[in-house]
C-alpha cells in the first residue's frame, strides 16, 4: 500500500511538470531552457513532451489553468517562488479529486484497521 506522499511525489508531481514542460514547449521554449526553468534534466524534460513519462492523469480545469498560468509567468519570470505555486496546483489535484483516478485512495472496508 501506498501512503498518500508517496502518490503524490511518484505519480502527481511527475504529471504536473509533464504538463508544465509540454505548455512551456507549446511557447516554442527549448528542452534546454525547459530543464532550467523547472530544475530537471533535459532527458527528463524530453520524456514529459515525448509522454513517457508523467501521464497518469488528466487534470481538471482549475489545476490545467494554474499550470497554464505558471507556465505564462515562468516565461515572463514574474514567478517569486515556483514551490509555492506547485504545491498550489497539487492542493488543486488532491481536492479535485483527480488523485483518485489513480486508484490508491479508495480502501476497501475489510483492509481498514
Amino acid at each position: 500500500m501506498k501512503c498518500p506522499c508517496e502518490i503524490i511525489v511518484w505519480d502527481v508531481l511527475p504529471c504536473i511538470r509533464a504538463a508544465l514542460a509540454e505548455e512551456l514547449a507549446e511557447k516554442e521554449l527549448s528542452q534546454k531552457e525547459i530543464s532550467r526553468m523547472l530544475g530537471i534534466t533535459q532527458a527528463a524534460v524530453s520524456q514529459y513532451t515525448s509522454k513517457k513519462r508523467g501521464t497518469k492523469l488528466i487534470f481538471q480545469h482549475d489545476a490545467k489553468d494554474e499550470i497554464k498560468k505558471l507556465a505564462d509567468d515562468l516565461v515572463q519570470g514574474t514567478v517569486d517562488d515556483p514551490v509555492v505555486r506547485f504545491c498550489k496546483i497539487c492542493m488543486k489535484v488532491r481536492a479535485d479529486g483527480t488523485v483518485c483516478d489513480l486508484d490508491l485512495c479508495t480502501v476497501s472496508e475489510d483492509k481498514k484497521e
